[in-house]
């Protein structure tokens, strides 16, 4: 599957249809009324159901979408939701999210997002500073941290389980919602299209609450022409098609997977949804799907598991697999280029292509066109590596500020190591001091109950500011170099650039999950490493310590010469200032649970950083 050559080389060169930025629905819920009229007996949702004996999948289409979500957005309106009342969702990724989500707006009403691993005392103040009135809960253990905190949250009058029965009284099951919205629309089929006639593009639609490292949350508040504007501009991309198929993992309460939730009602395309992590790679195989959202982790697991499993095996595999890698790699420099492949390199390309390259993409389902990376900042290594195998990952930038994409590359117009062009009809500038500036109707309406934060991030000219550092080049490509307050000075007054350095070093080291990089005010820079449990068991069989547990394999005098000798391999493309000089591996894992990275598997760097002080500091003695 050859790359799509380039045929656009600079912004400038970029045409699109701005009347349908301007001419398009008021609301998320009219976007979604539309699309069941134009998509109605086509597919919309695919979700599975588990059994021990294996996941079951099922199709929905969107006029059976339409069914669920009417009757649950008329229970609601039957429980007394009124326009722009907060109605929370604490789940984990899944087909009921989906379900509630448009139903909330069906009725008029604002989604507050809520992690399901969110701790309690976080819980209690998402709900009581968003006032939400209902909550739908995935299980059990998410009522019961709901109802341990309900006098902190008087608002919630209601909450709906999404998985289990109701307690007759406060807590009702899906089943029952859609029961009682059914009994509703049977009195005044009109219910739910009279309230969606009444929303307006300025009404509230959706608060996330940012998943910050320090002090409380803000809570970011997406107005429906905020949600109308990226399904459309996104639209206008060309790169996702009505006869595409996502496959969504991504945490449905941030705003990377909500986004990608929302556009595909402006498009038409199909979801299906399992938030499972584990199962990526299997669902994959079993859906095959034609495009996948995901956070820089998952390539990063991808590109190890692949390249570990060729070097187990070695001799005629592995020197054919380097070739066809090597091919694949020529033929997308020069598609990154505009460029096409000559005669010579075409035929090597089509050989590595039948032989090397359409295997691994079998491993994907075999139908991926391409991916979108978000999040966090994806290795240019593991990048062009994908691009070689015929799958491309249209890196792209937002933040939650942004209802998630400001910029993306483009499938026919890349530049690896950038984040693209902004999408249509948004404004990126940079300020004085490196920091990047967005200015749009993507943007956010403010922080709720904020008005000093709000103030800070918006000037009065509209523009937000990101808090990253960033350039554009003379293409338009933006380019993120990092977070403003990541950024550190030793005591010898350099700058350092920490998740540069992370990155690079994941597209080095293939038995490695995270690298945390540390020496603010100190006189070098140390780190700390945990390394990948899947990747480190063919290490481990290899070096004679198969069955050892993930903390001897960690601590072993073996993968610390191991670690070492990819630190030296790093430390030689870093400047002098900039090179590890100590690092400790740790003999866990970090992980969201723990509160040590963000749902959508980003690094809370200063939680780390507090949490192994004493080893950091132990770097440093002496």
């Amino acid at each position: 599957m050859p790359l799509q050559m380039s045929t656009l080389h600079d912004r400038s060169a970029e045409t699109y249809d701005a009347g349908r930025l301007d001419n398009r629905a008021p609301s998320v819920a009219h976007l979604f009324r539309d699309r069941v009229a134009l998509s109605a007996d086509k597919l919309a949702f695919r979700y599975a159901t588990v059994a021990a004996d294996g996941d079951t999948w099922h199709d929905v289409t969107w006029a059976q979408a339409k069914d669920h979500v009417y009757a649950l957005a008329a229970g609601l309106i039957t429980l007394g939701i009124q326009p722009e009342q907060r109605v929370a969702l604490a789940s984990g990724t899944r087909y009921e999210w989906a379900l509630a989500d448009l139903a909330t707006m069906c009725a008029g009403g604002a989604t507050t997002t809520i992690y399901p691993t969110t701790i309690s005392e976080d819980v209690a103040f998402i709900l009581g500073d968003s006032d939400s009135r209902l909550v739908f809960a995935e299980n059990a253990a998410q009522v019961a941290k709901i109802r341990a905190i309900k006098d902190q949250a008087p608002g919630v009058a209601k909450v709906v389980v999404l998985e289990g029965e109701g307690d007759g009284d406060w807590v009702m099951s899906l089943a029952d919602l859609e029961a009682l919205g059914r009994a509703a629309l049977a009195q005044d089929a009109s219910l739910v299209d009279t309230r969606i006639d009444t929303i307006r593009p300025e009404q509230l639609a959706t608060l996330i609450y940012t998943s910050g490292t320090t002090g409380r949350p803000k809570g970011v508040r997406l107005l429906h022409r905020t949600w109308t504007y990226q399904a459309v501009s996104n639209g206008l991309l060309d790169i996702i098609r009505e006869d595409d198929l996502q496959y969504l993992w991504l945490p449905l309460s941030h705003v990377f997977g909500k986004q990608l939730l929302t556009i595909n009602l402006g498009i038409g395309f199909a979801t299906a949804i399992d938030g499972r992590i584990d199962k990526i790679v299997p669902n994959l195989a079993v859906v095959r799907p034609t495009f996948m959202g995901a956070a820089p982790r998952i390539f990063e697991k991808a590109y190890a598991g692949v390249n570990l499993l060729m070097q187990t095996e070695g001799g005629v595999k592995l020197t054919l697999f380097h070739w066809a890698t090597k091919v694949g790699g020529r033929v997308a420099e020069l598609a990154e280029q505009g460029k096409k492949p000559s005669a010579v390199l075409a035929l090597q390309f089509a050989v590595a292509d039948k032989l090397v390259l359409s295997k691994i993409r079998e491993r994907f389902g075999g139908r991926i066109r391409f991916f979108i990376s978000g999040s966090a900042a994806l290795n240019q290594d593991i990048a062009r590596w994908f691009y070689a195998v015929g799958l491309p990952v249209a890196e792209g930038y937002g933040l939650t500020e942004s209802s998630s994409a400001a910029c993306v590359n483009r499938v026919t117009a890349f530049k690896v190591g950038t984040v693209g062009w902004p999408i249509p009809g948004l404004e990126v500038d940079i300020a004085d001091d490196g920091e990047v500036l967005i200015r749009g109707e993507g943007v956010m309406d403010g922080y709720h109950n904020n008005e000093e934060a709000t103030a800070e991030a918006l000037d009065a000219d509209g523009w937000f500011h990101t808090g990253d550092i960033g350039e554009i080049d003379e293409r338009g490509f933006l380019r993120i170099t990092d977070r403003k307050k990541d950024l550190f000075k030793t005591s010898g007054g350099k700058y350092v650039a920490p998740s540069a350095i992370e990155s690079t070093f994941k597209g080095l080291c293939p038995l490695v999950s995270q690298l945390v990089v540390h020496g603010n005010g100190r006189n070098f820079v140390s780190a700390l490493v945990t390394l990948d449990p899947d990747a480190i068991v063919p290490w481990a069989a290899a070096h004679g310590m198969s069955g050892r547990s993930y903390a001897e394999i960690a601590t072993s005098a073996p993968m610390h010469e191991a670690i070492s000798g990819y630190i030296d391999q790093l430390n030689a493309t870093l400047n002098r200032w900039e090179t590890i000089k100590k690092f400790t591996i740790l003999d866990h894992e970090l992980t969201v649970e723990a509160g040590e990275l963000t749902p959508s598997l980003k690094l809370k760097r200063k939680v780390v950083s507090d949490k192994f002080q004493d080893l950091l500091d132990a770097h440093y003695a002496g």
